[in-house]
């Protein structure tokens, strides 16, 4: 992503940080990013445009960081990443949720056909992605990075399995806080030690 398109977004998410959505201004974010806010618009198209923005770069951020969770520590670790992840950021817990608050960009899942000549913003401008399609993502990335070249069809069917219960498990605990074991511990103990490969 261009530097200046991410330093908008950057500039878009202090404004959000500091007032709800729908008092959040395109010339305070143009403002805040050092551009007039003509460049802002052209970048985007509209504040939609730019609240669609905010919600694909979200959403890219947190698949790649399941990834480098699932590499490092597994199912467990890419559940407890969610959970910290999602805990301080309201527009990723929204997006995981699907429970958006009056204070967040809530785009249509769906926008018309982009016009946007900046092929960030056409993708931005696509389907947004559910609550189950990130959960669905979340599951195929977790078979590719854990599951052996030579596991069964079968192997890779309960790590898929495995891997939607531990995410839903993840969710669960945004809304009440895993106890003492914490949320990879609850998934530990939720889903069977299938000898998948790495970070098990």
């Amino acid at each position: 992503m261009p530097a200046a398109r991410e330093s908008l977004l950057d500039a878009a998410c202090t404004s959000l940080a500091r007032r709800p959505w729908p008092a959040v201004r395109m010339v305070d974010v143009a403002a805040l990013a050092g551009v007039s806010r003509q460049t802002l618009y052209n970048e985007f198209g509209s504040k939609d445009g730019l609240a669609r923005s905010l919600v694909r770069r979200e959403t890219d951020r947190y698949l790649a960081g399941v990834e480098r969770a699932l590499a490092e520590g597994g199912l467990p670790a890419a559940a407890d990443w969610t959970v910290t992840r999602a805990g301080e950021n309201a527009l990723l817990r929204a997006v995981l949720t699907g429970c958006w608050t009056e204070g967040l960009p809530a785009p249509a899942p769906t926008a018309p056909p982009s016009t946007s000549l900046v092929p960030a913003q056409r993708r931005a401008d696509g389907p947004l992605p559910t609550p189950a399609e990130v959960i669905a993502l979340v599951r195929d990335r977790a078979v590719a990075v854990l599951a052996p070249a030579t596991s069964t069809a079968g192997a890779r069917a309960a790590l898929a399995r495995d891997c939607e219960v531990a995410l839903r498990l993840a969710l669960s605990c945004l809304l009440a806080p895993a106890g003492e074991c914490g949320t990879a511990g609850l998934v530990r103990e939720a889903v069977a030690p299938i000898p998948y490969g790495v970070g098990w």
